[in-house]
């Protein structure tokens, strides 16, 4: 599974990439913004996408794109998750500050997802 990450705040997208490829994970990006985010999309299977980039709140525009374009399976990572909650096309939200066995039960959920299979989803995620 490759991951990409989309977060403005280059301390937080480089801790972000740094432990997902401390676990093994192919990691593309990290990246800032929209534009970025949408041209990596058909080489990923799941994005984690904050909400405000650096061209503005475009989060949410961008993770509907990538799922119905590419199938991408999307997880928000924002300090305001009730801006994205209820998105039809995330399978919910990682509240930052992210932790990093967060990260991990988030990742591991969107992966046992991607392959179908019928799994709660971890309790740091939230979800309509």
């Amino acid at each position: 599974m490759r991951i990409l990450v989309v977060e403005d705040e280059f301390l937080i997208a480089v801790d972000t990439e740094y432990t997902l490829r401390s676990w093994g994970y192919d990691v593309a990006g990290p990246v800032n913004n929209a534009a970025d985010a949408l041209r990596l999309g058909a080489y990923v299977d799941i994005a984690l996408i904050d909400v405000n980039l650096s061209d503005g709140p475009t989060g949410p525009a961008s993770a509907a794109y990538l799922n119905q374009m590419h199938g991408v399976t999307v997880i928000f990572t924002t300090a305001n998750p009730e801006m994205v909650v209820a998105h039809p096309h995330a399978i919910g939200v990682l509240p930052k500050p992210i932790y990093g066995p967060d990260l991990l039960s988030a990742i591991e959920y969107a992966i046992a997802c991607r392959k179908g299979e019928a799994v709660v989803p971890p309790t740091c995620l939230k979800h309509a």
